[in-house]
């Protein structure tokens, strides 16, 4: 199974070292010294890691081969992948990949069925599940304890506890706001 770890960013220096965006909880096992990773735009790859170090709170990573500022810079904006075993699991209990939770069934404390998970978006700040409803429409939910209490693996099920109005715009509560009702 192949898993986004990376997207490469700008060029650093001369010497073919480019800024790594990490996509992964993992980057010293995804990213560290010796990964051959795939590329897409595939012809780009496979690229081998041959160093990485934090540079102003960034990954910086050199490739084999990349050894001038062009080659690298050439590279911006390419995704990097790398082939996991469909078993492996993180090392975290409460962690887990992408492809663990697509197609779980999203259900309400009381077992409600709300729709199926189909997408896992990762923002700078937050993870949020892309929750497709039967009649075809999508929520996004924070994945965020509070929000997202249980991921049953083995039940297939991922159990919600949404603030009224997040799956249902009905159930919404109004504030009047500053300006109160008029």
């Amino acid at each position: 199974m192949q898993l986004v770890v990376g997207r490469i960013g700008r060029a650093h220096g001369i010497r073919g070292d480019v800024f790594v965006e990490v996509r992964t909880d993992e980057p010293e096992l995804r990213l560290g010294p010796g990964a051959v990773l795939l590329t897409d735009p595939a012809g780009v790859g496979p690229l081998t890691v041959e160093s990485g170090r934090v540079h102003s709170g960034r990954l910086l990573v050199r490739f084999a081969g990349i050894k001038d500022r062009t080659a690298a810079e050439a590279l911006r904006n390419t995704m990097l992948i790398s082939e996991v075993d469909p078993d492996e699991r993180p090392e975290e209990d409460d962690e887990y990949y992408d492809h663990q939770l697509i197609g779980l069934d999203v259900v309400l404390l009381d077992g409600t069925l709300v729709g199926e998970l189909t997408e896992v978006v990762h923002l700078p700040y937050q993870d949020l599940l892309t929750v497709t409803r039967p009649d075809g429409k999508e929520v996004l939910v924070p994945f965020v304890e509070q929000l997202v209490p249980t991921i049953d693996l083995a039940e297939q099920r991922c159990v919600i506890n949404p603030p009224p109005g997040l799956i249902d715009e009905v159930e919404a509560e109004l504030d009047g706001g500053p300006e109160g009702d008029r």
